[in-house]
């Protein structure tokens, strides 16, 4: 064996322990991790959340610990092999619940999109769509209560600094809520940006493919299938001072490029593999 292989396995709960046998999947994996248990509101069920994000995840750290070997092999010449696990990967995701937890033995709720510690910092309806408000210190809340013309509100001794705010967090949602409900979202939205307050809209998956930041920054990009002409892609997020980052080919056709890798980077000569072809290896 090629001592220099780096190999990263990947599996739903690990090699060993007592689920090493068990069939894994990103929904079961999100519900064990807690992740679900964490997820949707207040008052409602366990939710999933909407994209199969420990899958996503998990690939991320992947890549990361695949770099990491690479980097220890120009050193030492050696590769290794990678034990990698969607469970760990949903657990070590729990970052700041699972400490505020473990400090506390208390066990989080369900917020929806609100924060358990800071208030107000969730989203809101207003008159026609649903807007996010991130008022995350006393500075921003003075401002916020001016925008919404209610500056009495950052001197109010309920509300005057954010352990007040989430101590009377129903009080303060209660007042905020209606005010909210006056205006569209994208005034809301023109309103909260000139103060410097962050927000955003709650965006569905048409508006996130014409938003001019997201374009601006070629998170949308348009290549030429051979079978499907021309298709739009998600973009690549890294971006490189020394590199230039971009789609140059479309997702390949199956086994398009089998024998390109069996030949240049397994050295394979023809023979070999048209006897993997024969028996319907490739």
């Amino acid at each position: 064996i090629n001592p220099r292989i780096i190999y990263c396995s990947i599996t739903g709960f690990g090699p060993d322990g007592p689920y090493r046998n068990r069939a894994g999947y990103d929904l079961a994996v999100s519900a064990l991790g807690g992740l679900m248990g964490i997820t949707g509101e207040p008052d409602g069920p366990p939710v999933k959340v909407g994209v199969a994000i420990t899958d996503v995840v998990t690939g991320v750290m992947a890549q990361g610990a695949i770099c990491a070997a690479l980097f220890a092999r120009e050193k030492n010449g050696r590769g290794q092999k990678i034990d990698l696990s969607l469970l760990e990967t949903q657990v070590a995701c729990l970052v700041n619940i699972a400490s505020s937890y473990l400090v506390s033995g208390q066990i989080p709720k369900r917020w929806g999109t609100a924060h358990e510690t800071i208030v107000p910092y969730q989203g809101f309806e207003t008159k026609d769509k649903y807007v996010i408000v991130a008022v995350g210190n006393d500075q921003l809340w003075a401002r916020f209560c001016r925008v919404i013309g209610r500056p009495e509100l950052a001197e109010d001794p309920r509300f005057k600094t954010n352990p007040l705010r989430v101590k009377n967090r129903k009080e303060c949602i209660d007042i905020l809520a209606p005010i909210m409900k006056t205006r569209t979202r994208d005034e809301w939205i023109e309103l909260l940006n000139a103060e410097s307050i962050p927000c955003a809209p709650i965006n569905t998956m048409d508006e996130v493919f014409k938003d001019p930041q997201v374009l601006h920054r070629r998170m949308l990009e348009e290549v030429e299938h051979p079978t499907a002409g021309k298709i739009k892609l998600v973009g690549i997020p890294v971006k490189y001072s020394d590199a230039a980052t971009a789609i140059r080919r479309p997702p390949p056709l199956l086994g398009q490029h089998t024998r390109e890798i069996l030949s240049e980077v397994l050295g394979y000569d023809d023979s070999r593999i048209e006897k993997l072809v024969a028996e319907g290896i490739v």
